[in-house]
């Protein structure tokens, strides 16, 4: 099976020839090739397609804020079932509101989502829902039951703002419109049911998750351009968060009493992260 090159191509705004062939190399080997991922292939792809991710969206490069995040995202990755994987966790500098997760254990958040993130339990919440994407393999099912698509070629497209591209678009002419399908409503919900247990072992308040959530519908209802990205690759509605506070309530007295809300060192990075220079304003979904 031919991976290499997959992640990068349609997350150029502006692609070179030689990006452009690597893209429809890419295409044209998915077409015709079905298969199984092995947890290696996973690992290989993710690492590819995050390498293009990092030379190619801007990201934080704060040491501090750095650290910060990748300690957070490791305490809740460490006690699932895939705690092997090499985890990292990376800050995207944009405004908009977004966190994604490759196949393998990287994933990113946006400097936006933090900023909407009041306590240390609602960010805890959406990096431990990216986590448990990867820890239930949702992106590679979807390799696996659409490569003959060609779902495959680009998975960052499907979860950033930077796929309005010529190559994206001569993927999308070559690999049918199953190219950027984003996460189903039950992938979305056995995150949400995940990420509920990996916050809860971590000594985290779940609540944060539902609240966050919310936030965000409210502020869709309000302006909603500013967190069209989210939108666009999460699935999200008043149900599916009746639900998570269902599964909450539902934990009821099994719940430790000295879970965290906020703390501290998370208030100390959300400062220092304010203090850095400003992320630029995002760019409007193509429509």
């Amino acid at each position: 099976m031919r991976m290499r090159g997959c992640g990068g191509a349609a997350l150029r705004g502006c692609a070179s020839a030689r990006v452009r062939s690597r893209a429809l190399r890419c295409v044209a080997g998915l077409l015709v090739t079905a298969c199984s991922v092995s947890q290696d292939q996973e690992v290989d792809l993710g690492r590819r397609n995050a390498e293009q991710v990092d030379a190619q969206m801007p990201l934080v490069r704060d040491q501090i804020a750095s650290d910060y995040v990748q300690a957070l995202g490791v305490s809740l990755a460490r006690t699932t079932a895939r705690s092997d994987l090499e985890w990292r966790f990376r800050i995207v500098d944009s405004r908009s509101v977004n966190a994604f997760a490759l196949p393998g254990g990287f994933i990113y958040v946006n400097r936006g989502l933090i900023e909407r993130a009041e306590g240390l339990d609602e960010l805890a919440g959406a990096l431990a829902h990216e986590v448990s994407h990867v820890v239930l393999r949702h992106s590679v099912r979807q390799i696996e039951k659409q490569s003959n698509t060609g779902v495959a070629v680009e998975l960052g497209c499907r979860l950033t703002d930077l796929c309005n591209s010529d190559v994206a678009r001569t993927a999308i002419q070559v690999g049918g419109a199953a190219l950027f399908a984003r996460y189903s409503r039950h992938d979305e919900a056995e995150a949400d049911s995940q990420a509920v247990q990996l916050v809860v072992d971590a000594g985290i308040d779940p609540n944060g998750i539902p609240a966050l959530f919310r936030r965000l519908l409210e502020e869709r209802r309000r302006s909603p351009a500013k967190i069209e990205v989210f939108f666009a690759s999460h699935p999200l509605e008043e149900d599916r968060i009746v639900a998570t506070e269902r599964e909450i309530a539902a934990l009821g007295p099994s719940l430790p009493r000295d879970l965290r809300r906020d703390d501290p060192s998370y208030r100390a990075f959300k400062a220092h992260l304010a203090a850095l220079p400003r992320a630029p304003e995002p760019e409007p979904l193509a429509r």
